[in-house]
């Protein structure tokens, strides 16, 4: 089992790749996984790394990205956290289904039916977060309706979403404090 873990190197200020072999056990053992399919925005997938490296979560992404992995936006909004994150970065939706379909996942959606504080998350879930401008594929919900989450938010049409990194961090922060934090002080 092979991931692509992304370390910032100060000396050349570049993200670098490098690759290690995780036994199952080991990727189980983080808190939660977060799963952005098709980032398109720079500054947010770099708040949610810094998010994620806080928390000990693992962060996925699924290309294809709408930037550079080495973008200065991606970051500078990261900080220098980036030593601190365990990044998987997948080929396809596809590709991530293949190798993780087997685990619990919760889909966060506009249009979930269940509040994201009706549900329990179960250390090491994955929480899957759609692309900013068209969220997660609607076959995707289809398939999961039941855990298909939302965020509440007010009924005017013309605000469709929060922020990607603020639905990050409101789900997170309840799948944390729902299983006691973690090894967070």
């Amino acid at each position: 089992m092979e991931k692509k873990k992304y370390k910032h190197n100060a000396a050349s200020d570049r993200i670098l790749t490098c690759t290690d072999h995780v036994t199952e056990e080991a990727d189980r053992s983080y808190p939660f996984h977060i799963v952005l399919v098709e980032p398109e925005i720079p500054a947010n997938t770099g708040n949610i790394s810094r998010t994620c490296a806080l928390t000990g979560s693992k962060l996925h992404l699924v290309e294809p990205l709408g930037f550079s992995i080495d973008d200065r936006m991606l970051k500078r909004a990261g900080l220098d956290y980036w030593d601190h994150l365990d990044l998987e970065v997948h080929d396809s939706l596809d590709s991530f289904l293949k190798k993780y379909g087997d685990r619990k996942m919760f889909f966060a959606t506009t249009h979930g039916s269940v509040i994201y504080t009706d549900v329990h998350y179960e250390k090491g879930s994955f929480i899957l977060f759609g692309k900013e401008t068209r969220g997660l594929p609607g076959e995707l919900l289809a398939a999961h309706p039941e855990t298909a989450v939302r965020v509440p938010m007010g009924k005017d049409p013309d605000l469709r979403s929060l922020n990607l990194s603020n639905s990050v961090s409101i789900v997170l922060y309840e799948a944390l404090r729902q299983n006691g934090f973690p090894g967070l002080k």
